[in-house]
């Protein structure tokens, strides 16, 4: 009984292989070809060719078909000194596009055609994964506060976004109702040592503690200025329930809203 490998070769030879074999669906955004090879490689730290100069570059694999053979060849592509090296990987044989990449990558990677990038001397990341993974947090718009957004939006309440309360003060706040002197901070588990949620890192501990400690005390300086200043510091936590939050901030910027409408004769 001949193998499936076998198989699709020999069905290979009267006629090309399908396109979806080899040819990416047209219309995808560079994020989507960017996933697309990430997953194929086993993660994005495993895609990265070393150049002459001793630096880093992503490389991509890029497949095509040899018209005198119907195969399908795969070749490591990068850039370097504004050129785009090509080099050769091997043959694939998959009647799927994912499948052949993953199998391109699979053979780079064992012909030492690619490696992991090492972290800077001195990283506080354990990993090139790890790196990636916290460089990837968002500092604004995340899931929590777009989510705080749209409720409060839908209220009625109109807010600056990623805005510094005070103007002379290098303090961002998420949201900022000026009127109200309202300053909403969503704050990550992680970054800002939830108690119920922050757990120690295995890596690198003392000095994401020291962050994570710096980050807090900083919040507590941020939440004086503000007091200082007159104004109202509502803090959420990533985890909180978005509509209990956003009926929190209500609350206090109609607090203002009721007795500014007081004071007018």
């Amino acid at each position: 009984m001949k193998d499936a490998t076998a198989f699709r070769q020999e069905g290979w030879k009267d006629k090309p292989p399908p396109e979806s074999a080899w040819r990416g669906r047209q219309g995808r955004t560079r994020k989507t070809i960017t996933a697309e090879q990430d997953r194929a490689a086993g993660g994005r730290e495993e895609r990265y060719v070393r150049r002459k100069d001793g630096e880093y570059a992503l490389g991509s694999i890029t497949l095509k078909v040899l018209p005198s053979t119907r195969r399908i060849r795969a070749y490591l592509r990068w850039s370097e000194d504004g050129r785009s090296p090509t080099l050769y990987v091997g043959e694939v044989e998959h009647l799927t596009r994912v499948a052949n990449l993953e199998q391109a990558w699979k053979i780079a990677q064992n012909r030492g055609m690619v490696e992991k990038r090492p972290g800077p001397e001195g990283s506080w990341a354990s990993s090139s994964a790890t790196r990636s993974v916290m460089r990837g947090n968002r500092s604004r718009d995340t899931a929590p506060e777009l989510r705080i957004r749209s409720l409060l939006h839908q209220e009625g309440l109109r807010y600056r976004v990623s805005a510094r309360p005070l103007p002379g003060v290098r303090r961002t706040a998420d949201l900022v109702f000026s009127r109200a002197r309202v300053a909403v901070f969503v704050d990550g588990c992680f970054w800002h040592g939830c108690a119920d949620h922050c757990r120690p890192a295995r890596t690198n501990s003392d000095f994401w503690r020291t962050k994570i400690e710096g980050n807090r005390a900083r919040d507590a300086q941020t939440d004086q200025i503000l007091a200082d200043a007159g104004w109202r510091a509502i803090r959420i936590w990533e985890h909180e329930d978005p509509v209990r939050a956003a009926r929190r901030v209500a609350a206090a910027v109609r607090g203002f809203a009721v007795q500014d409408d007081h004071s007018v004769p």
